[in-house]
């Protein structure tokens, strides 16, 4: 189950450093290849960004270097609650292919806290 997790773990942190950072650093590109960002503040959009980035560093770095290992599963958390806000969100301007992928990363992100707890 731990090599479960850990596999688990570094899929979403990578991906959520990989898109918080595009949002973040790339907001041009970010608003070319997501609709939402386009009518989203730029602000909205960097904050997302960073809350992404900070969520996928603590999905890994905490447990990996066994400092403060409580904070992965509260950054599994933290990434869930973003999934399900993101899910309304896209929901609510019927971007279905959307929907699909943050049901999926809320999955994983809740698989990863109910396993580190």
């Amino acid at each position: 189950m731990n090599i479960f997790l850990w596999i688990v773990q570094i899929i979403l942190g990578a991906a959520f450093v990989l898109f918080g950072s595009m949002k973040t650093f790339q907001y041009d590109k970010a608003k070319e290849g997501m609709p939402w960002v386009k009518d989203s503040s730029k602000g909205f959009v960097l904050f997302v960004g960073a809350a992404e980035i900070l969520g996928g560093i603590g999905l890994i770095l905490p447990y990996a270097l066994g400092i403060a290992p409580i904070l992965t599963p509260l950054a599994a958390i933290g990434i869930a609650i973003i999934m399900l806000a993101a899910a309304i969100f896209h929901g609510s301007r019927k971007e279905n292919q959307a929907i699909g992928m943050n049901v999926v990363l809320l999955i994983l992100a809740i698989t990863v806290a109910i396993g580190r707890f």
